[in-house]
């Protein structure tokens, strides 16, 4: 793989990882138009979604730190009340803590709860993801669907639900959005937070759940690659393009996370339906001419 095609890689993701028009359908589209041949090509994907997910920690900073220290807290409790519950806790702390007691705890459990079926139907269909990666077919039939979800989205009215009025069941929702959203060509982002304005959610608190809920689904798709990273080889050339195609997803995941949030608190959704819709269209056009 060239440093070009790596540059042209990690624009690409960092863009379309949280602007809504998917990541993973235009990286396909880009690979089988253009003949990208990226030798490892799964170790690249992942280590672009690693830079992004570095994008979001940094824009999210204080809101990570505070649900890690919570998610800590969260466990430390539960074994208290484990503890309490057989027996092993004297007096005079013996009684049970109730778990959930902040925005932040409640935070917390919800990602839990969307990651679950996010990580059941990853794994699920993650052999059908990686087959429909190398045909416009899929990518392009689920680049309209996208479309339609963002259209949608715009026409639905401001919702006020944050993290304490938000419930478990919105939740497992939103995860079994984020799971089907790993096939090319639906937006994990546009999905996510198009699905959390449908619940009632702030858009500004849809924007913040749907890319703090990344970072769990990133690290699982990291996890499930493991096993498969003993086979890779890097040369060295490969290894600069990695690193830059990374720095290049990074700092433009950033600035798309800040400008995301602009859109869908403006609703401007509707330009990035017409934009999915097209290039749907067209991967249509190209898979039946191909």
């Amino acid at each position: 793989m060239s440093l070009l095609h790596a540059i042209l890689m990690g624009l690409i993701q960092g863009l379309t990882e949280f602007l809504p028009v998917s990541s993973s359908g235009h990286l396909a589209l880009f690979k089988i138009l253009f003949h990208v041949n990226t030798d490892n090509g799964i170790l690249f994907d992942v280590l672009l979604h690693i830079a992004t997910l570095i994008a979001v920690v940094i824009v999210y900073y204080k809101d990570v730190f505070k649900l890690i220290k919570e998610f800590v807290l969260i466990i430390r409790d539960l074994i208290h009340n484990l503890m309490v519950m057989t027996g092993k806790r004297s007096h005079p702390d013996r009684k049970p803590r109730k778990i959930v007691t902040t925005a932040y705890r409640k935070f917390v459990v919800m990602i839990i709860v969307s990651t679950i079926p996010t990580g059941i139907i990853g794994f699920a269909i993650k052999d059908f993801v990686e087959r429909s990666e190398t045909s416009l077919l899929v990518p392009g039939i689920c680049q309209i669907i996208t479309a339609a979800v963002l259209f949608l989205s715009d026409l639905a009215p401001d919702g006020r639900k944050g993290p304490k009025s938000a419930s478990y069941p919105n939740a497992v929702i939103i995860g079994i959005v984020q799971g089907l959203a790993t096939l090319p060509g639906i937006s994990r982002s546009g999905s996510t937070i198009a699905t959390s304005v449908f619940l009632g959610f702030d858009r500004r608190f849809a924007v913040k759940y749907s890319f703090i809920l990344s970072i769990p689904a990133i690290l699982g798709a990291l996890v499930l690659q493991l096993k498969d990273l003993g086979d890779y080889t890097i040369t060295g050339s490969d290894g600069v393009s990695y690193v830059v195609g990374m720095i290049v997803a990074a700092v433009v995941g950033y600035i798309a996370i800040k400008w995301m949030l602009k859109i869908v608190r403006n609703k401007k959704f509707k330009y990035f339906s017409i934009y999915c819709l097209i290039i749907g269209v067209i991967s249509l056009i190209g898979y039946a001419v191909m």
